[in-house]
This record gives C-alpha cells, structure tokens and sequence, in this order.
C-alpha cells in the first residue's frame, strides 16, 4: 500500500438478513470509498453496485437457510483500494457452476430477470473472490483508486 495523508480505516456492520437493509449498506460502504481513497465517483457507483448484489445475495442465502446469524460486511479504506468482506452463514453454493449468460446486447439476455449479481460483481470489481461451502459464503470485493492502475 503507498502512503496515505490518511490512516487505513475500517468500517464493520452487521445486520440482520432484511432486504431493506441493502441500502444502508451501499450508503456506508459508497461513503467510506468518497472520503478514502482518490477514486473516480463511476468506480464508486460501480463499488456501490457490486455491494449491493453481494448483499442481496448473502441475505437471500441467509433466509433460505434460516440462520438467524447477522451478515457481516466489513469495509477495508487504504490510499490505493477499498476492500469489502460480506459474509453470510447460508447454505454456500458453487460459484464457478453459474450458467453461461448471453451477451448483453442480446435479446435472451432479458430472460434473465435474476442470477445476474455474481457475473456484475465480477464486471465491475477490480478483484471479485467467492469462497463457499455449505455453511456459508465470503465474498470479497477490491475497488481501486486512480493512484493503481486498473486491471479491467
């Protein structure tokens, strides 16, 4: 990591499996990546929109499952990336199993009203990791700064 005129911060939450929540955490994790790094706001919207989906998915993981456990979202802010961490204690799934999509310029694709938030997470994060087995699911997100060049 480069020196920062900021310390690395972390923010943590933790929040029952209710949809209606998402939004709280878009708001924090998008606020946290505005006073950290220099990051373009489009790579925010784009962290912002890849939170969501992680989120989504882990509290629908979650309520299937029937955990009462929290889902933890920890957000990491350092001088040249935001690292987010979404746990959920679900029923875990294989991330590398996901159909094939169509093309997004392709009429079939608005047949996929769902199952799209793995492949959005992995389009817009710089770094998308997945690890899952049958008692839960981490996911991390790794957004970059300008300072760092862009693997995308």
């Amino acid at each position: 990591m480069t020196d920062s005129p900021f310390p690395v911060g972390h923010v943590v939450l933790e929040i029952p499996a209710r949809t209606e929540l998402v939004s709280l955490v878009r708001l924090v994790v998008a606020s946290a990546a505005e006073i950290g790094p220099d990051m373009a706001i489009e790579r925010v919207e784009d962290l912002r929109v890849a939170v969501s989906e992680a989120t989504t998915n882990a509290i629908e993981a979650q309520v299937e499952s029937g955990s009462q456990a929290r889902i933890g979202i920890r957000c990491a802010v350092s001088a040249d990336e935001v690292v987010v961490r979404i746990h959920d204690e679900g029923g875990g799934f294989d991330p590398d199993g996901l159909r094939a999509l169509p093309d997004p310029g392709s009429p079939e694709r608005l047949e996929y009203e769902s199952g799209l938030g793995v492949h959005l997470m992995r389009a817009l994060a710089d770094e998308t990791e997945i690890s899952s087995t049958p008692s839960g699911t981490d996911v991390r997100l790794v957004v970059y700064s300008s300072k760092r060049s862009p693997t995308r």
